[in-house]
């Protein structure tokens, strides 16, 4: 893009990869549709030749996403490589890594009649050993989507959030999720908190059919003592561990909140976390994953 009639160099690149069938080609329209240069199924031994063509000078192009990964075993192991000789260069680079439960990407193939790149063992064998030869990559992303209960408009909302900022100033992308423990952990984010030590209001009768989205539910659990408290010592936690990520370089942050089943105490305590870390200088997406199960 050009700036005031002057042409600038690529700023940012975004690695987009994961698993077969855990929505890299949603992730790919998606960019695109957000402005950014997207070259799908990149051969990863050409990204540093691809790199210096749109960084050239007199180039307009400011954010390129590279979507690899997708050739089988011939190319995962140029992956990580290509990857670190990218960071090596000038502008921001990030790694968007997509990944799904194994059940889901078999009911995927399934339903598409799609063969795995991989086919040497059977739907599941391949995904397993993809699974497997993706683990060094996975380790270098700086995103992971887990996409098993999401479905396309979901997971465009979700990259969406993530990425439609691009031209804003904070250093450190941030999320704050609800869950519940019984509907399972989220496998995509970087810190787990459990509430289920404060008082259930699935157990006051006239508050189990609302949510912490509704004032009772939320005056409720916030006029518990052990509340404050437990906010206030996440306060000096992320006081102390938000510079630290800016300093390491970390430029997104998932928070994940539990409780039992997800739609009341851990839904209130997300939104007053988020409050908290708008109040030291970041812009929190909030997502309630469960509070409408």
């Amino acid at each position: 893009m050009a700036r005031n009639g002057k042409s600038t160099a690529v700023s940012e690149f975004l690695i987009i990869t994961g698993l077969s069938g855990a929505g890299r080609s949603t992730a790919a329209a998606t960019l695109e549709d957000l402005g950014w240069f997207v070259i799908d199924n990149m051969p990863p031994a050409l990204i540093t030749k691809v790199t210096d063509l749109v960084g050239r000078p007199g180039s307009e192009t400011e954010r390129v996403a590279l979507v690899i990964g997708r050739g089988g075993t011939e190319y995962l192991d140029e992956v990580a490589p290509a990857i670190e000789a990218l960071r090596a260069s000038e502008g921001t680079v990030r790694v968007l890594f997509l990944d799904a439960a194994d059940d889901v990407l078999v009911r995927r193939f399934e339903g598409t009649r799609r063969r795995h790149p991989l086919t040497a063992e059977g739907v599941g064998g391949s995904i397993a050993a993809e699974r497997r030869l993706m683990d060094t990559i996975k380790d270098q992303a700086d995103v992971v989507v887990d996409t098993s209960d999401l479905n396309v408009h979901q997971l465009r909302g979700r990259l969406i959030e993530l990425f439609e900022r691009g031209d804003r100033d904070a250093s450190l992308q941030t999320t704050v999720v609800s869950f519940g423990f019984k509907h399972g952990i989220p496998l995509d984010v970087d810190m787990v908190l459990d509430c289920r030590f404060l008082p259930n209001p699935h157990w006051v009768a006239e508050l189990r059919p609302l949510t912490g989205r509704d004032r009772p539910v939320r005056s409720y659990v916030l006029e518990q003592p052990d509340t404050a408290a437990f906010l206030d010592k996440l306060d000096d936690l992320f006081a102390l561990l938000i510079p630290a990520y800016v300093r390491e370089g970390k430029s997104y942050l998932t928070i994940a909140i539990g409780c039992t089943g997800g739609q009341h105490r851990s839904v209130v305590l997300a939104d007053e976390l988020a409050r908290r870390l708008q109040g030291r200088g970041l812009e929190p997406t909030v997502l309630h994953r469960d509070v409408d199960r």
